[in-house]
């Protein structure tokens, strides 16, 4: 054995260890949940409710995200401007703070008491425990998701296709719609799907901001705290095989012509 054969061995085993510590955990929680208990899951009305609670809330931010997301999105991949740096910077910033950290600090904002808070709740506006609030979670945590991968798809569009837009007497607005959100579309679609599917895995924000009515994460922690984790294994599992079949979806959508 020459010493590349020996490299490529060594990387092989500890790309194997690695794979094997995402997976593990995965296939125990489908070996050890009962057929039973899973599809009981479907006819527990609160599991269902907050299923759909979960879905649908995540979808709201994800269109939400869109309409505000996609032009900054193409901003910063077409413009350059002072503060670009910072103003990225300023984005990712829900990647890297704890989440609870986040809850706590979007609680001081959107709490009956907060900077924005005390002055939508005399309108009898909330965010705290409804489905605004969750919402609001949800936005914060996922947000970069969907303003980052749409960056790249829109970078990667040269701007000549735009140009020639320009000089058949096509608008800014026309230009966009009609040429570079279709040839971005790909990339787009993604963050639109990764923020959705991290929307429905959150737990420390929401948690904070929004305990009631449960999303899916706060009902498995609740049924594990309380009734132990048989109670909790069937909503996980549930949200693990929504998580496989986002991601499958995506690598379609993304790489359509691999096989």
């Amino acid at each position: 054995m020459n010493r590349r054969d020996a490299l490529n061995l060594i990387f092989s085993f500890l790309a194997g260890l690695l794979v094997l510590f995402v997976i593990l955990p995965l296939i125990s929680t489908l070996l050890s949940t009962t057929p039973g208990a899973f599809l009981n899951s479907f006819t527990d009305p609160e599991v269902v409710k907050s299923i759909c609670l979960t879905f649908g809330a995540a979808a709201i931010c994800t269109v939400f995200a869109m309409v505000m997301g996609i032009p900054l999105a193409y901003i910063l991949a077409r413009r350059m401007f002072h503060g670009k740096r910072l103003l990225e910077a300023i984005i990712n910033l829900p990647v890297v703070i704890p989440h609870t950290a986040a809850g706590i600090a979007l609680l001081l904002v959107f709490g009956r008491q907060g900077l924005l808070g005390k002055w939508f709740y005399p309108l009898g506006i909330t965010f705290t425990d409804n489905l605004a609030g969750i919402v609001v979670a949800m936005l914060f945590v996922s947000l970069p998701f969907l303003i980052n991968l749409s960056r790249e798809s829109f970078s990667m569009v040269d701007e000549e296709y735009e140009k020639v837009a320009f000089t058949d007497g096509a608008s800014h607005w026309q230009a966009f719609l009609h040429v570079t959100l279709p040839l971005a579309w790909r990339g787009v679609l993604a963050g639109a799907v990764m923020m959705w599917s991290r929307g429905i895995s959150e737990f420390g924000a929401v948690v904070i901001l929004a305990y009631h009515p449960k999303v899916a994460t706060v009902l498995v922690y609740e049924r594990f705290a309380g009734f132990g984790l048989d109670a909790a294994q069937p909503i996980a599992l549930i949200l693990i095989l929504v998580a496989l079949v986002v991601f499958i979806s995506l690598r379609l959508v993304l790489l359509p012509d691999h096989r």
